[in-house]
């Protein structure tokens, strides 16, 4: 991937313009702290993000709603960024609080507590709560709650656990965690905070007349007119800030076209205080400030694991001795977001939809040799690395860097290459199909890395 030329043009600030220069780090941290937590409450995600908020309120709803499209509301101690989405993701779920990912009955039992907590009053008992829930979600065709049976039992648990997080409850009197060890002998007493109820379910459209998650999604630009270029922009500044990396192939043409300008990289950095990498196959901002909440690389096993799998496929593709990579073409990225859309739609209670006529609508990256193939080769083919030669790969990095591993991805080593294939995924490394995956050009980058054992007093680690 070759560095597009051209170096950026002073121009008039569009965004931030009434900050004062020695004001802007702090406005450009609450424009990060807004974007990484839609929800910020009294306490959430920490007791000092609400102030930094309201201290630039006026500025950033104008700014939020110019670069991105995104509203912001503010409502006694709660602020709330109604986003634009753009495209499903997959990637990015809810998760609890020991970090397992939801699932549709956490996410059933999460929008059901919502509804049973804006009916409610300024208290409720977790038991109340169990049971008004129970007594939704056994009307519910596949879903049910028994408070007795213990997956529905921890599924509910994750999803007050997620609330309780966020402070829209808050723990009064009991505890949660004997109510969640024994029903029948533990309770637990909760404040309520209604304005955060309120805040925190906001659908573009009334869900009742959604016939497809696809129609709460952002609109196509498909016109030159100045309005669609406006619209564009707005998207392809979502698409920074939202995802780890956006390849120029996996968005709207006219969405890439601002990808590849200037304006869009002075834009992003004026209103964040991130630098935003563009190549010739996409862009990516560069996070130096902790903005986003997974961060690669990053420190751990499963991420250093990452990057040695990462240095391996490099080398794969470009090695001269090896046999010649096979390239695939990528899945097609309507039909991939069709199918999150049909994964999405099996779950909707079609009993209760109400139909409507009308629902709306740095290094260079590239793995292929200095002048060789890149992304757009082949019609957009990408080299494919097999299952069996990842297998391989995390044997030999298991056994080079066997003291900075623990024991347990020793015994499981399947279990690791597993996790670290999908943190490559979910940062738009690779793309997994079966049999193995197809390598992108982020992964190019790291194609001279080497890695080296630290010793430590207690425990060794990689770089």
């Amino acid at each position: 991937m070759t560095a597009e030329s051209g170096a950026l043009r002073p121009a008039a600030h569009r965004f931030a313009v009434d900050v004062p220069e020695l004001e802007l780090a702090d406005y450009q941290r609450a424009v990060r702290l807004v974007l990484r937590h839609p929800l910020i409450t009294a306490t959430w995600p920490d007791e000092r993000a609400l102030p930094r908020v309201r201290r630039f309120a006026a500025t950033l709803r104008r700014d939020l709603a110019e670069a991105f499209g995104y509203r912001l509301e503010l409502h006694g101690a709660t602020a709330r960024l109604v986003r634009v989405k753009d495209q499903l993701d997959g990637t990015q779920p809810a998760v609890s609080r020991t970090g397992r990912p939801f699932d549709r009955q956490r996410y059933a039992y999460l929008a059901l507590c919502l509804a049973v907590l804006g009916r409610a009053g300024i208290q409720i008992t977790l038991s109340e709560l169990a049971d008004s829930v129970a007594g939704d979600a056994n009307r519910i065709t596949g879903l049910g709650l028994d408070p007795d049976h213990g997956p529905d039992r921890r599924a509910f648990v994750d999803a007050v656990g997620w609330l309780e997080e966020r402070g829209v409850l808050r723990l009064a009197d009991g505890s949660s965690a004997a109510w969640a060890s024994d029903p029948g002998a533990g309770e637990a007493l909760y404040d309520v905070a209604r304005d955060v109820v309120f805040a925190l379910f906001r659908p573009t459209r009334v869900v009742q007349h959604v016939e497809s998650v696809s129609a709460l999604l952002g609109r196509v630009m498909t016109s030159s007119g100045n309005a669609e270029r406006r619209l564009a922009a707005q998207a392809a500044r979502r698409a920074v800030v939202e995802s780890p990396v956006v390849y120029h192939a996996d968005v709207d043409p006219v969405v890439a076209n601002h990808l590849r300008g200037s304006a869009l990289a002075a834009d992003v950095a004026r209103l964040t205080g991130l630098r935003v990498e563009r190549q010739a196959e996409g862009v990516l901002l560069v996070d130096t400030a902790g903005f986003t909440g997974e961060r690669f690389p990053g420190t751990g096993s499963v991420a250093q694991a990452a990057v040695l799998l990462a240095v391996e496929m490099a080398d794969r593709v470009v090695d001269p001795d090896g046999r010649r990579v096979k390239r695939l073409a990528p899945p097609d990225r309507d039909s991939r977001q069709q199918s999150l859309v049909g994964e999405v739609d099996a779950g909707l209670p079609t009993a209760t939809l109400v139909r409507l006529d009308d629902t709306g609508p740095a290094e260079p990256w590239t793995t292929g040799d200095e002048g060789g193939p890149d992304e757009s080769d082949g019609a957009g083919r990408l080299p494919f690395v097999t299952d069996s030669f990842l297998r391989t790969a995390v044997g030999e990095i298991l056994a080079r860097y066997g003291t900075a591993f623990g024991a347990q991805w020793h015994a499981d080593p399947d279990r690791l290459r597993a996790e670290a294939m999908a943190l490559l995924e979910r940062f738009g490394a690779v793309t997994a199909v079966p049999g193995g995956v197809l390598v992108r050009p982020l992964v190019g980058r790291y194609r001279h890395t080497v890695a080296a054992v630290k010793p430590r007093a207690m425990t060794e680690t990689l770089f």
